[in-house]
């Protein structure tokens, strides 16, 4: 047995080269929810790990996380996971994702010897965390985290993402703490628009809590009370990761503070996110100001 390493939160996933194309034109960035999850946290001020896979060509990743704080555990593999993201409208919540590589399946052992009291699962299509790396990290008093993203999307054979039928939502779930879905994935597996009764629905497979995101703001259902947010960019500019910052940053407060707490948190990181492409750089300093400007309260516990 190795010897544990204990971190506030740790997140899961592939690391995703993207090239994302709206427009206003084309950008390369390091991409990957774990990344964007990781880096909410880490500007919180809290201990993070982050476990992935990527080729070591992109070792510059690792150095970035590293370089915010977070302690990476990478796997080394023939090839990242290499995905092309385009915004053909103004519509945030409309894109085409198409993947040309992937770095593969995250394994169980992967998390061996790591403990957290708060995982963030996210993946980016389905195959890439398993239940079986679910079930490692199911321990009793483990907050579990996961974004629906990476189980609803599959890879066409032209490299396309689309939504479709998850046989495994009902033993996934099962193993979920607080899930995380966008709009469109929402309406995708319920069958309806609308939110509310999307989360009430997805809430039936188990999860506690549902985050649910959307092109305004965001939805959290927790113990059968609905909670929402706006989002409030001054512009916005960067669309990508937005889902996996929100559910990030709302388990960042979540250890601590009630779901009407931890959604004001997460608008608040979120929108600041928003403003820029790539992963959340706000300082904590400047997240506390949007939070306390929405009603949040900073406790000395949350410091």
């Amino acid at each position: 047995m190795p010897d544990k390493k204990r971190f506030d939160l740790i997140t899961l996933g592939n690391y995703t080269k993207d090239t994302i194309v709206t427009r206003a034109g084309t950008r390369h960035v390091h991409g990957g929810g774990f990344n964007y999850a990781a880096r909410a946290a880490a500007a919180a001020g809290l201990s993070v790990a982050a476990v992935t896979r990527l080729a070591e060509e992109d070792r510059e990743m690792v150095a970035q996380l590293e370089a915010a704080g977070v302690t990476v555990f990478p796997r080394w593999t023939d090839s990242s996971t290499i995905m092309r993201l385009e915004y053909p409208t103004d519509n945030v919540d409309e894109r085409i994702l198409t993947v040309a590589a992937t770095a593969g399946s995250l394994e169980p052992d992967q998390v061996d010897g790591l403990e957290a009291p708060a995982f963030v699962v996210s993946p980016s299509i389905r195959g890439e965390v398993g239940i079986d790396v679910l079930q490692a990290i199911r321990r009793p008093g483990v907050l579990v985290g996961l974004d629906v993203q990476g189980y609803v999307r599959i890879r066409r054979d032209d490299g396309v993402l689309e939504h479709t039928h998850w046989p495994e939502i009902a033993e996934t779930l099962a193993l979920v703490d607080v899930l995380k879905t966008d709009a469109v994935e929402a309406a995708s597996l319920t069958g309806t628009d609308d939110h509310e009764a999307a989360a009430r629905m997805l809430a039936g497979y188990g999860p506690r809590e549902v985050v649910l995101t959307h092109r305004d703001g965001l939805l959290v259902l927790a113990d059968g009370r609905v909670h929402e947010a706006r989002f409030t960019p001054r512009e916005l500019r960067g669309r990508s990761g937005r889902g996996d910052t929100c559910l990030g940053s709302y388990l960042t407060w979540r250890l601590h503070a009630d779901p009407a707490q931890a959604i004001l948190w997460a608008a608040a990181a979120t929108s600041l996110k928003l403003e820029k492409e790539g992963p959340l750089t706000a300082t904590r300093a400047e997240i506390e100001e949007a939070f306390e400007a929405r009603g949040g309260v900073v406790h000395s516990a949350a410091r």
